[in-house]
């Protein structure tokens, strides 16, 4: 029973986090940027798309289909079912991306103790993680419903203005439940729309281990309940990857030496929603272009984004002097918790992240989830960063000062993943679903490496090269 109250408690300061209500600036600009899934119906292309979907979803959970996990698959599942915990308030259960010796010295200092009690790093860095975290949040949740039933809680519509979105594209509300045969307040549905895996596909393997506190759990019960229970949770897109990519960028940019390993780690903990049969792999995908889309505005200052109002936190109105203040907090715990310098303790890693090309591999399978193509153009040609996204570019600037904004865009250009998926429409936003931070970081940190920091050539490419294409 103790292990259901954390979990249920959990889950009720997560949802105080981004109660529903009207839609903001950034709302309206994410809802735009995501609205693209309610027309995959409307073509043979996404009707393909919507249709892979349901079945690389359900074979990811059931194990028919074999990723290239960090873990072999049971070890793989039982760290999903940790992952179900969401460490709001100081990341600690995305750490371990920093490696065994900086991982460890980060949770001595940020860990829950139990339901209602954690600790931090330092103030500097509870005031970034919160920031963010309430932004991304209210944005992603603020997609669940619009996206069910174009409510802002499930029963309040939306405003005229974001209505048009919908009507503007002609698109539909509910799309898994009308794609999927089990559309909203059916048997078995959500109330809302856009039912979740767990109630759509035909069979979910169960998962029994323990939770992020060691308590005996499952993923029926976390699912169905009653320790959370997602029956009337719309399900597009998934707010545990928001924040999975929110906090693992975060962590990223503070200790840029674990960059490439924190990415691994953001799309782990949002492919574990898969694996305990709580999303789809679309709202993967969704979530993580939010919160990627989301940062990058945060991390360039964008007035639409700092400064804001938001529940329960206090505002920050320079967020890059904020990420140097936390950086420089964030350096002071973990060298004096590892007695060497961030790059010596950066190197000591024992855990699932200490190979560089099983990282790669296991990233690169998450990029399209092999989902089809939708927007033919958009994956034959390179999509330019600095023109249709120019603020994408601090995703790399902040952690490797180095780079100036324009060779930060480049680098994200010539590194770009498959393009024309189901956001890839060739908006702005659009863009950050292809962007593939893992070799971006990679091939930031060999340039800064390579380079003085005087140093300003016209590529940060060692050779001309094209970003990869499906």
């Amino acid at each position: 029973m103790a292990g259901k109250t954390l979990l249920v408690l959990g889950a009720l300061s997560a949802l105080l986090h981004f109660q529903a209500g009207a839609q903001s600036a950034t709302d309206m600009t994410v809802l735009r940027g995501l609205a693209p899934v309610t027309v995959l119906s409307k073509s043979p292309e996404g009707r393909a798309a919507i249709g892979a979907n349901f079945v690389v979803t359900g074979g990811i959970q059931n194990g028919t289909i074999r990723q290239a996990t960090l873990l072999p698959l049971a070890e793989q599942q039982q760290q999903a079912l940790r992952d179900v915990f969401i460490t709001y308030d100081n990341l600690a259960e995305l750490a371990d991306g920093l490696g065994t010796t900086l991982g460890a010295g980060y949770v001595a200092r940020a860990h829950y103790i139990d339901q209602t009690h954690f600790t931090s790093l330092s103030p500097a860095v509870d005031d970034v993680i919160a920031y963010a975290n309430a932004t991304t949040g209210a944005n992603s949740n603020s997609g669940k419903y619009f996206f069910a039933n174009a409510t802002t809680n499930g029963t309040a519509p939306v405003s005229s203005e974001a209505m048009a979105i919908l009507t503007g594209l002609g698109g539909d509300t509910d799309i898994y439940g009308k794609s999927y045969g089990l559309p909203a307040g059916t048997s078995g549905a959500d109330a809302y729309g856009n039912s979740r895996p767990f109630q759509t596909e035909p069979g979910i393997t169960r998962i029994v281990g323990q939770d992020y506190f060691n308590n005996p759990a499952d993923n029926w019960v976390y699912n169905r309940g009653p320790v959370m229970n997602l029956i009337n949770s719309p399900s597009f897109p998934s707010g545990h990857t928001t924040y999975g990519y929110t906090g693992a960028l975060l962590l990223a940019i503070l200790v840029p030496e674990r960059y490439q390993e924190m990415i691994a780690r953001g799309a782990e903990y949002g492919n574990d929603r898969i694996l305990v049969g709580a999303h789809y792999a679309m709202d993967v995908m969704g979530g993580r272009t939010l919160a990627t889309y989301d940062l990058a505005h945060l991390l360039a200052n964008d007035p639409a984004y700092v400064g804001q109002p938001l529940q329960g936190v206090p505002p920050i109105k320079d967020f890059q002097a904020a990420i140097a203040a936390a950086r420089a907090e964030t350096i002071k715990v973990l060298q004096a918790a590892c007695g060497k310098t961030i790059a010596e303790c950066a190197h000591e890693d024992t855990g699932r992240f200490n190979s560089p090309a099983a990282n790669e591999a296991f990233y690169a399978s998450t990029e399209t989830y092999d989902l089809p193509v939708v927007y033919a153009a958009n994956a034959h040609q390179v999509e330019d960063v600095g023109k249709l996204a120019p603020e994408a570019g601090y995703l790399l600037k902040l952690a490797f000062p180095a780079l100036t904004l324009e060779q930060a865009d480049q680098i994200l250009t010539e590194t770009e993943g498959p393009g024309g998926g189901f956001l890839d429409n060739g908006t702005p936003f659009g863009v950050y679903s292809r962007l593939n931070l893992y070799a971006a970081a990679g091939r930031a940190a060999t340039w800064v490496s390579a380079h003085s920091s005087t140093a300003r050539p016209e590529s940060v490419s060692s050779k001309k090269s094209s970003p990869a294409r499906d």
